[in-house]
């Protein structure tokens, strides 16, 4: 069975993470279990000295380099010893060349891998990915590191925490460096602005850790409800001109709480029509990176549902949307997503954020259409046409039949206007219809004067009639479009899959692909980690 990983984090040298580790030694000593010292580097430090008494040290090795006499742990004999628990000092230092391992990290993988329980040491400055910010504060670069993953991968991570100004004090009394090193150390490494700057990012990285773990927890145990550990806060952005407006009032609302978590959500629809414009998502997830929140996607039937199901699965704590573009008659009879997030979102803080937009939007049909040109303009001619061959029709058929044949073929014409073009033909075949119908056909003849109130019923029946089999020619439209539209990127992924998938060296030829279907001038790929680029 693989040993488990405890490690004592700190800010800076001289918190006392090796007094630490030296005490829990001791605790565990006295539960009678079997602790042996791989490494503990006391640096001269009385104090921590003086725990090293009554524990089993194993004898380091010695290593000759360049004349010069060093000392490293003897992986081999605490193997060899096997104890139920190792003391390893300083994770991130580096062994003498010509050890079996580069890193002491690597060491205690291995005594890990031994079943053997491993008790470390690791300052916040040694984390590989706090490298960089650690030389901006400090003006030094750390030369040992240990990667972020191995202190992860601890079962325990316990913070030794200390103010800056007590640390300053240790300094100064002598109990940290020797009397010639604290001058030095309290003008450049030690000030206060440095120290504080460090425990801060101790206390943030140890914090993520804790929120990771809980949200593990979470996951596992289908958690739903609501654990205000953290102000997280979740802002639903549609991608309309009102987004940049939402996006600046949650940053606001984040700041204020604390320096919270902001995450951006944009919601698609499940049945793939998004109802934003084409691109919005790109141009939110930009805004989004400008204020410094993540951005995430998600879909769903219900933007309510998806977002409220978001915000939960992330333990999110406020939830910020902008109020409807909708007029209040529309609300009337649908209350809107702002609502029905209010209504269901429990101990969640829901802000609704007006905008210039807000109320304005009467939500009539769009005269935007998907269908092609050369359909919209058949349909114009259907709904010039189709009324007058109906009103033809209707007077030299006038012996024979009646008014309500006459409705008919309007509505047939309403109908094929629709199919054809859409809801601008359709709205003009309704009216035109109408129109006709009432002067050629309706008593009075030849009278734009409506005699019989039922005629009125009549043309509005036609216009609704209109209206709605253009909606659904429309929106059959829109699904076709945005199928088509899915097949060619499907296979434009699978095309670029063939290309790394069938070629020796695919990169160069996929460089071209993607430069040739955007048409772009140069592509370039970057590699993490490597100095290396690729252009075409």
């Amino acid at each position: 069975m693989r040993g488990e990983l405890r490690i004592h984090l700190g800010a800076a040298p001289g918190v006392g993470k090796t007094f630490a580790m030296l005490g829990e030694a001791h605790r565990r000593l006295g539960r009678g279990t079997d602790v042996v010292v791989g490494v503990a580097e006391t640096h001269g430090r009385d104090r921590t000295a003086a725990l090293l008494e009554g524990l089993e040290v194993v004898p380091r090795r010695a290593v000759e380099h360049h004349g010069t006499r060093l000392e490293e742990m003897d992986l081999d004999a605490v193997l060899a010893r096997r104890p139920q628990v190792a003391l390893v000092d300083e994770l991130a230092h580096t062994n003498a060349p010509g050890s079996r391992n580069a890193k002491r990290w690597q060491d205690v993988q291995e005594l890990l891998a031994a079943g053997i329980d491993v008790i470390s040491t690791v300052n916040v400055q040694h984390l590989e990915s706090l490298g960089d910010v650690v030389a901006t504060i400090t003006g030094a670069r750390q030369q040992e590191t240990v990667p972020d993953d191995v202190v992860r991968a601890a079962e325990q991570i316990e913070i030794v925490d200390i103010t800056p100004e007590a640390l300053r004090r240790r300094l100064a009394h002598g109990n940290i460096y020797a009397a010639e090193r604290i001058d030095a150390a309290l003008a450049h490494y030690f000030r206060v602005p440095n120290l504080v700057a460090l425990r801060e990012l101790a206390l943030l990285w140890i914090a993520d850790e804790v929120d990771t773990a809980l949200r593990r927890y979470r996951s596992e145990k289908q958690v739903d409800e609501i654990w205000e550990t953290r102000e997280r806060v979740v802002v639903a952005l549609t991608g309309g001109r009102e987004s940049e407006t939402v996006l600046r009032r949650a940053a606001r609302i984040a700041k204020r709480s604390g320096g919270a978590d902001l995450m951006a959500v944009h919601v698609l629809r499940g049945d793939g029509l998004s109802g934003g414009q084409v691109g919005a998502a790109d141009r939110v997830r930009r805004m989004a990176e400008g204020v410094g929140a993540s951005f995430h996607t998600v879909v769903g039937e219900s933007v309510g549902d998806a977002l409220l199901d978001f915000a939960r699965g992330t333990n999110a704590t406020q939830v910020v949307l902008g109020t409807s573009r909708r007029s209040r008659l529309a609300r009337v009879f649908d209350p809107g997503i702002g609502a029905r997030v209010v209504q269901e979102s429990g101990p969640i803080d829901v802000h609704m954020v007006t905008h210039r937009d807000a109320g304005r939007a009467l939500r009539l049909p769009r005269l935007r259409t998907a269908l092609p040109a050369s359909r919209q303009a058949l349909g114009w001619a259907v709904a010039v046409a189709g009324p007058a061959v109906a009103t033809v029709l209707g007077v030299v058929l006038s012996p024979w039949v009646d008014l309500s044949t006459d409705v008919v073929l309007y509505f047939l014409a309403t109908v094929l206007a629709a199919l054809a073009g859409g809801l601008g033909p359709a709205l003009l075949a309704a009216l035109l219809g109408g129109l006709l119908l009432n002067f050629f056909l309706s008593l009075p003849l030849y009278s734009l004067v409506i005699a019989d109130p039922g005629n009125v019923l009549t043309v509005a029946t036609m216009l609704l009639v209109g209206v709605l089999v253009a909606l659904v020619v429309d929106r059959a439209a829109r699904r076709a479009e945005q199928a088509a539209r899915a097949r060619a990127e499907a296979a434009l992924l699978a095309s670029f899959a063939r290309t790394v998938l069938t070629r020796s060296d695919p990169l160069p030829r996929l460089l071209d692909k993607v430069r040739e279907t955007w048409a772009l001038r140069s592509v370039a790929l970057l590699e993490r980690g490597e100095d290396r680029v690729w252009r075409r």
